[in-house]
């Protein structure tokens, strides 16, 4: 048996198929992953939905961060540059800081203070980390 003609067949394939990963995705592609992206965050919404007071709060704004970060993410794969890394990067640590932010209105008094001050102070460590990233 030749091992031969098969070696190249698979070289092949496994070549193009690197080729085609390397090329990025088509635009047609890229709308679909926006579109999922959309309906995800729909369906999340819609689940919110569900919970009361603050839960459902919470849980709206870490949808909104969730479909914020998907599509930058989205941005990134479609089209990669340092600029969409960044804006990744900055999707990421706004929404960690709205969703805090929001976490702290299930406590009361010096309690919320604290924690709002403690969710604003990560999101300032966390853009001076962006801003000093050389991307």
């Amino acid at each position: 048996m030749n091992l031969k003609p098969l070696a190249v067949t698979l070289m092949t394939v496994f070549f193009s198929m690197g080729a085609a990963h390397a090329q990025g995705m088509t635009s047609e592609q890229h709308s679909a992953a926006k579109k999922q992206i959309e309906a995800d965050y729909k369906a999340a919404k819609a689940q919110c939905g569900t919970l009361k007071d603050n839960a459902k709060d919470v849980c709206e704004d870490e949808a909104e961060a969730k479909e914020k970060i998907a599509k930058a993410e989205l941005e990134q794969q479609y089209k990669p540059s340092a600029k969409h890394k960044r804006e990744v990067d900055e999707a990421k640590a706004k929404g960690a800081y709205e969703v805090a932010e929001e976490k702290c209105d299930d406590s009361t008094g010096e309690a919320k203070d604290a924690c709002k001050k403690q969710a604003k102070a990560d999101y300032e460590k966390a853009k001076a980390d962006i801003k000093a990233t050389k991307y």
